[in-house]
């Protein structure tokens, strides 16, 4: 199993499949396609006659239940995309066999390591298999892990026909990085009652709630005025933006916060005296505090406007998903299901809230329920991420063991 899992995703990660938050074509880039196409082809392989990509990059398939009894029809989904905050042209993988838990050279020419200093959970990985980046691009196992081990899952199915299963149902979605992965999802065309996304971190990692979230563009109109003959006439935009920002509470910031944790976070802005911009994301689990955040931004604004004139700030929000524990509650034994199948395949379950949003989470909002399990990564979107082998070997178990238990209820 250890080499189809690599086999496979070495054939992945080399294709570059980056989404753009710039584009306005869905998917952002048309190279996402060609993942796509060579996953149809692998899946009709298979004997998954109706694999198919259609014209939003979305890839379905079936694989068709060999039991007589009637079973809930469950699904296993990834994303093919890539993040945009760094290169995914080019990966050259490098594999560290029987790991020493010392500090490991990705890069002999910039001589650039991953230290142990810096990222100490290498240590849980001794006398493992390393996957790592050159230090050049992202590795991209975010989340070509997860299609890896979800491919490696239904061939090893099709090759043993004796392990019984009810209906599978196999999902690969584009742009998800960039926050648009299922807004043409067909959830009553992909035909499964729960399903499970594999785009977790590290083994074990087990995630049915995540950050309520939003996104604010603060604009700020100044008045620029020659700086020699100011006096009580400018009001520097940049300025105005540096104290609305000041006043959102300091320790409410991702650098400052963990676990159930909210934040506003600034991440970008753009300005000269006469006008500036600004753009924050704000996240919190708990929905009421979530509203709260939302009506502070709010608050900020007016105050301004109070202080500097009607106008000063212009405020536009909008929710961009919701916390997926809602609609899981009500159904909460496929969350116990995947639970019982890390603990027997060896694993502890690690449960946990999401410090951000997976594809699951506007599926469940759109009537399938569906939460998140390990692909076994570490340090996505950058040029120090790894992931272990044996990590994606558990994961690609974990499936297996909750297609086996569905079958048995």
């Amino acid at each position: 199993m250890k080499q189809t899992l690599l086999e496979k995703f070495y054939k992945y990660i080399n294709i570059d499949t980056q989404a753009d938050p710039t584009s306005q074509t869905f998917p952002s880039t048309k190279k996402q396609f060609n993942l796509a196409n060579v996953l149809v082809e692998e899946l009709k392989e298979m004997g998954l006659e109706d694999a198919h990509v259609d014209d939003k990059c979305y890839v379905m398939a079936t694989l068709p239940s060999n039991i007589e009894k009637d079973v809930p029809v469950i699904g296993f989904l990834a994303h093919m995309d890539t993040a945009p905050d760094m290169s995914g042209t080019g990966i050259k993988p490098n594999i560290v066999e029987d790991y020493d838990g010392e500090d490991i050279l990705i890069n002999h020419e910039k001589q650039m390591f991953l230290k142990v200093e810096d990222f100490p959970e290498l240590k849980k990985y001794v006398g493992q298999t390393l996957i790592t980046t050159d230090g050049t691009t992202l590795l991209g196992a975010d989340d070509k892990a997860g299609i890896a081990e979800i491919m490696t899952a239904i061939e090893y199915l099709t090759q043993h026909p004796e392990i019984k299963h009810g209906t599978i149902k196999i999902g690969f979605t584009p742009d998800e990085e960039i926050g648009k992965g299922v807004d043409h999802f067909d959830v009553k065309k992909f035909g499964a009652r729960y399903a499970y996304t594999l785009d977790g971190g590290e083994v074990g990692e087990l995630e049915f709630e995540n950050f309520n979230a939003a996104y604010a563009k603060v604009m700020i109109q100044g008045r620029n005025v020659h700086p020699g003959m100011s006096k009580y006439k400018m009001i520097n935009s940049m300025i105005v933006g540096s104290e609305f920002n000041d006043m959102l509470p300091v320790f409410d910031r991702p650098e400052f916060t963990e676990h159930y944790e909210g934040f506003f976070h600034l991440i970008k802005f753009d300005g000269t005296v006469e006008e500036s911009a600004m753009q924050y994301i704000i996240r919190d689990h708990d929905r009421q505090k979530f509203e709260n955040r939302k009506k502070l931004i709010l608050q900020v604004g007016d105050f301004i406007n109070k202080k500097y004139g009607e106008g000063t700030i212009k405020i536009e929000m909008k929710d961009q998903y919701y916390n997926m524990r809602e609609k899981v509650e009500p159904v909460y034994h496929i969350v116990e299901i995947a639970r019982q199948a890390i603990i027997e395949v060896g694993i502890e379950p690690k449960i946990k809230p999401i410090r951000g949003g997976t594809d699951g989470s506007r599926l469940s909002y759109m009537g399938l329920p569906c939460p998140n399990i390990f692909a076994g990564g570490h340090n996505f979107h950058g040029k120090y991420e790894f992931i272990p082998l044996e990590s994606m070997e558990k994961a690609t178990q974990v499936i297996l063991k909750i297609i086996e238990l569905y079958a048995k209820q």
